[in-house]
């Protein structure tokens, strides 16, 4: 399910980034993208959950170094690439 949610915030997050150049309302893609971020690390922490549950302490110690080290890395890209927009707007006024 992660996989799914982090598709649609990568998508969400390139029609927000689109919608500014193109001069239109970005909020509601910068929301949906960042709203699906956050499911994203939910459903990761769900699944880790999962293997604490049943003891697979093997799966845990594979994946879960490695994992929090993309999830922090795509986690910190993901808001500042929604939240540039914001960002240059408010340059453009000053």
């Amino acid at each position: 399910m992660w996989i799914i949610f982090g598709v649609i915030a990568i998508i969400a997050t390139i029609i927000n980034l689109y919608m500014y150049k193109a001069g239109k309302d970005y909020k509601l893609a910068m929301a949906i993208g960042l709203s699906f971020t956050a499911l994203t690390l939910c459903s990761e922490y769900s699944l880790i959950s999962g293997w604490v549950k049943v003891e697979d302490w093997s799966a845990l110690m594979d994946v879960v170094p490695g994992m929090e080290r993309a999830l922090w890395f795509l986690t910190i890209v993901s808001i500042l690439l929604n939240i540039a927009p914001i960002l240059l707007e408010l340059k453009g006024k000053r």
